[in-house]
């Protein structure tokens, strides 16, 4: 049955877009299919933000042509998840008969690194090195981003461009964006420093970590940017917030996991919302002080803190059909980065078909969300959730 065709959008619905992007490791080709979705829409990003992964398929989206895009993005997780050359052939096929080969192909990972993005420290480090401050090497992610990545292009600012990492130093988040910066290969890789596996990247004599340590999504930097425009963001997690009580000590590493990195996430995407609800309703009820409350200072501060736009959060959450363990995030196989990029084609035009957020804003709210997955998921397997997934798109909701 041929698939239905990707609705246009209307003329009337003209608020910018964003793609938003989670850290997540291995988890990421998920995101690669949802942006080969966007890509044949008429819901083209002019923002793209990112963490950790997030922030690789980022670069790799606004650095390149539009027409070019997808096809770099999947020749970066065709490379990356190809075998060390180290891997015999033998190996592989012998591995690969196992009731469930992804466990070799996490302690792949481990042991050997995946090519063009890391590889374990030689062991002359461990011996001689005077500092030992990560097990493995991201050399080689560098060549991989300079050879899938216009840095000029970002730097021209054809697209917004923005990525978080933490500085080791003062701990806080710091992001670069190309409204501000000239971006880099560096400023990519710092935002993925994951330690201590990873080591800490130097910017401009600061040494930075992974984003994720302090939020695992960039949403709330976008939504937040002054000057506020009316955005459509599409939020592209990796880690889902709901899922089954855990019945293996494996599925409880995996579940643990997941409410870790989510947790961040949920957190404050439900707190920008509710603070963007109270920006849009200082505004209607500015229009009916009188002037004697207009010209005081509570009424100027209050005046200041209103907002007159107002933001459509899709919500496209990576959930997968089975357990996949707590190796999910670093195991490379070819076939799970298949399947994950499928499933992530599948998610995003399941959403635009579904298009929730041309529904007419409700007035008392200045933010709302949609998981359309979520909820179709919900009600095909709703004994696999102890709650719903969603509720009514035009109330306010608990992201999952």
């Amino acid at each position: 049955m041929p698939e239905k065709p990707i609705p246009k959008r209307p003329a009337a619905y003209d608020k910018k877009v964003a793609l938003v992007l989670q850290g997540g490791g291995a988890l990421g080709s998920y995101q690669g299919g949802v942006y080969e979705t966007l890509a044949e829409s008429e819901y083209l990003p002019d923002w793209v933000a990112g963490i950790s992964i997030g922030a690789i398929n980022a670069a790799i989206i606004a650095g390149n042509a539009p027409e070019r895009r997808v096809e770099r993005l999947r020749m970066f997780w065709e490379s990356i998840t190809a075998p060390p050359s180290l891997w015999a052939d033998w190996l592989e096929t012998s591995l690969s008969t196992w009731s469930d080969p992804r466990p070799a192909a996490a302690l792949r990972a481990l042991m050997l690194g995946q090519p063009g993005f890391f590889r374990p420290r030689p062991a002359a480090y461990w011996l001689f090195g005077e500092s030992r401050v990560s097990f493995y090497e991201t050399d080689a992610l560098r060549g991989t981003l300079e050879a899938l990545v216009d840095f000029d292009r970002i730097n021209a600012r054809e697209m917004r461009f923005s990525i978080g990492a933490v500085n080791i130093r003062t701990g806080n988040m710091v992001y670069f964006d190309n409204a501000e910066t000239a971006i880099g290969p560096q400023h990519v890789m710092a935002s993925g420093a994951l330690p201590p596996g990873f080591p800490a990247i130097e910017i401009d004599g600061e040494m930075y970590w992974d984003g994720g340590l302090v939020s695992n999504t960039p949403l709330q930097y976008v939504v937040s940017q002054v000057p506020r425009r009316s955005r459509l963001s599409f939020q592209v997690d990796l880690f889902p917030a709901r899922g089954s009580l855990p019945r293996t000590i494996e599925e409880v590493q995996e579940r643990e996991k997941d409410i870790r990195y989510s947790s961040r996430t949920r957190a404050a995407s439900d707190m920008l919302a509710r603070a963007h609800d109270l920006r849009h309703n200082i505004n209607t009820l500015w229009d009916k002080l009188p002037d004697a409350l207009r010209n005081t200072p509570e009424g100027r501060y209050l005046y200041d803190f209103g907002c007159v736009t107002t933001m459509d959060i899709v919500q496209l959450i990576h959930r997968g059909d089975v357990a996949q363990g707590q190796a999910k995030d670093y195991e490379f196989s070819r076939a799970t980065m298949e399947r994950r990029w499928a499933q992530g084609l599948a998610d995003a035009r399941q959403t635009l078909e579904a298009s929730p957020w041309l529904a007419p804003m409700p007035a008392e709210l200045g933010a709302r969300s949609f998981d359309v997955a979520g909820a179709a998921r919900h009600e095909a397997r709703p004994a696999e959730d102890q709650v719903p997934a969603v509720v009514a798109p035009m109330k306010r909701r608990k992201l999952a």
